[in-house]
């Protein structure tokens, strides 16, 4: 399966994702905030990366844009977490480099079931 970044700083947010997504057979890698998540990235390229959008240190927007100028996460997508769809909003996202917005709160089969999209489109490509 997948290798997915998560940056959620919300404990059972971030915990119900590791759940759905790791029963699903993904492998994760967790990070507490958007820094954590920048610095994690450093380490590797992962398949997919979900970040919250308004977290403490770094926002998630500020994470991907620093991602993003990352040789091996160029092409990675990000996918944002967000209580918030506001067309401003997700307008940002996309100007960052976002592929996509899974609005808060969600059901975990929704969860799993856009994650699974979005792989089926990265690996159709």
């Amino acid at each position: 399966m997948a290798s997915i970044l998560i940056a959620e700083d919300e404990r059972d947010i971030r915990e119900l994702i590791k759940f759905t997504l790791m029963f699903a057979g993904h492998q994760l890698t967790l990070a507490a905030n958007g820094e954590e998540a920048y610095e994690l990235s450093k380490t590797f390229t992962p398949d997919l990366i979900m970040m919250d959008v308004r977290m403490p240190k770094m926002t998630g927007y500020e994470a991907c844009r620093e991602m993003k100028k990352l040789e091996h996460l160029k092409n990675v997508p990000v996918v944002f977490l967000s209580a918030k769809g506001q067309d401003d909003e997700i307008q940002q996202g996309i100007e960052v480099g976002a592929s996509g917005y899974i609005l808060k709160p969600f059901a975990p089969d929704e969860l799993l079931r856009r994650i699974t999209e979005i792989l089926a489109k990265i690996n159709s490509v």
